[in-house]
């Protein structure tokens, strides 16, 4: 049933065809190329009813696929989301407990998550994403480390650190699922 879904739907590309001097962007469908690019890129998987956009880029006759993460996603939106109550934590911080040193630390670790994210949804390769991620994922291991330090001295309540932990795993986890997968298939593609 989902390989007779798949094979109806249609997948948008962006073509990007660079020739010295001249550089088009052209959006186009493409319903022949669907099942090499899906295999290249997902090894077969079934992805359902969606449309999945990739970026076909052309440049002195090489032609590379790369997937464009798309700019309303999961991580992106929980990683703002993150960032929002961090703020709230270091107002929180500096007002009522006049904490300044370690609650600078949490905002900026805590802040540069979303901001990594989003550049790595601004990447130019996959080599690019990969990097701003793993800096989203140390950002996220730091951020994490500065909140059970500062509730275990008492400056954080138990019941509000307990929500930014749980948060700060669930970034842990998604980015550093992303990051598996992009491995994974790495190195599959070097083996093959």
């Amino acid at each position: 049933m989902a390989g007779e879904e798949l094979s109806k739907s249609i997948i948008n590309y962006e073509l990007r065809i660079t020739n010295y001097e001249k550089q088009r962007q052209l959006r186009i469908t493409i319903y022949e190329l669907r099942e090499q690019l899906l295999g290249m890129c997902y090894n077969g998987s079934s992805l359902g009813k969606a449309e999945v956009n990739y970026k076909l880029l052309i440049t002195n006759y090489e032609v590379r696929v790369v997937r464009i993460m798309k700019k309303d996603n999961v991580l992106r939106e929980k990683s703002y989301a993150f960032a929002l109550r961090v703020i709230k934590t270091y107002q929180y911080l500096c007002d009522d407990k006049k904490e300044f040193v370690l609650s600078k630390q949490l905002l900026r670790s805590g802040t540069s998550i979303g901001a990594n994210v989003e550049e790595a949804i601004g990447a130019q390769s996959e080599k690019d994403f990969f990097a701003k991620l793993t800096i989203a994922y140390k950002e996220a291991r730091e951020t994490h480390y500065w909140l059970r330090l500062l509730t275990d001295s008492g400056y954080v309540p138990k019941e509000r650190s307990n929500s930014l932990l749980k948060d700060c795993d669930e970034l842990l986890k998604i980015s550093g699922a992303i990051q598996r997968t992009i491995r994974s298939r790495n190195s599959k593609s070097v083996s093959s």
